[in-house]
């Protein structure tokens, strides 16, 4: 009876253990499933974008705000700031002809695979990624004014960076302070120049006074909701030296989980492969 009872116990350490190699399988295979996907290039209709080395991948931010924002035919210099993957001035490179489009990353390993991703697109002789911080870069081109700024810029000011990992802290503020972005802009714009950017709907107001103090206001707001009954997760705002009257919009994503509206579609087919 002793023995058959051990048995069935052993039976079940047996099964438990089995179970638990199972499970382990499970873990490294999806874990490699991660790494192959994190390091397979994020391919767009007319480029591809390498983002193993960013802390920052492809996200709905970036192709939208690259997608929002307007071109105007006269703008022949553009500036990209905290440009990442590169991905914003390689979306701007395909939709209009700037004979100069120029990034900015502080970040080495990010720039190194920005460097890496313009010399493999098509644009590689209109595009240029300099290595250094914006009130650097600032400070150096004094004499250069740029027709277009755009920057989607990190987010979220609370916490300890010692604490956060490379991808939360290049999402944290402390990496490009709203304060320090809106003084850069203010000196490398242009007269008639236009700046554009993403950032929550709920730092807007706080962002809008910043650059009011620099001379910079809004001209074009579009709020931007994941479905019509959720709330304004983003502000995509495009702003001026010139006072107006301000253009409101809403934009949204999805009638349905993965069902995308038509006004959001059109607005990223020329980008995505599967739209």
């Amino acid at each position: 009876m002793e023995f058959g009872i051990w048995n069935l116990e052993f039976g079940i350490w047996n099964l438990e253990f089995g179970i638990w190699n199972l499970e382990f399988g499970i873990s490294i295979l999806n874990t490699h499933i991660s790494l192959l996907f994190m390091t397979k290039p994020f391919q767009f209709k007319e480029f591809s974008i390498e983002q193993d080395r960013c802390a920052m991948k492809i996200g709905t931010d970036g192709v939208l705000l690259g997608a929002w924002t307007s071109v105007a035919d006269s703008a022949r210099s553009i500036l990209d700031i905290g440009a990442g993957t590169g991905i914003l001035a390689l979306m701007l490179a395909q939709r209009c002809d700037a004979e100069q489009i120029d990034a900015l990353e502080i970040d080495e390993d990010a720039y190194e695979q920005c460097v890496e991703n313009f010399e493999n697109s098509p644009w590689a002789d209109r595009l240029f990624c300099y290595h250094a911080a914006l009130e650097e870069f600032a400070e150096e081109m004094e004499d250069e004014k740029y027709d277009l700024i755009i920057s989607n810029p990190p987010f979220h000011s609370s916490g300890s960076s010692e604490e956060r990992s490379s991808r939360e802290v290049a999402r944290f503020q402390d990496a490009l302070p709203f304060e320090e972005l809106v003084w850069g802009v203010a000196r490398l714009l242009s007269e008639n120049g236009n700046f554009s950017l993403i950032i929550p709907k709920e730092e807007e107001e706080n962002f809008i006074r910043l650059a009011s103090e620099q001379k910079l206001f809004p001209n074009k707001i579009t709020d931007v909701k994941g479905t019509s009954s959720s709330k304004v997760k983003r502000s995509l705002i495009s702003f001026s030296f010139h006072r107006s009257e301000i253009e409101k919009y809403e934009l949204i994503l999805e009638e349905s989980r993965h069902l995308y509206t038509p006004e959001y579609q059109k607005m990223v087919a020329p980008f995505y492969l599967k739209l």
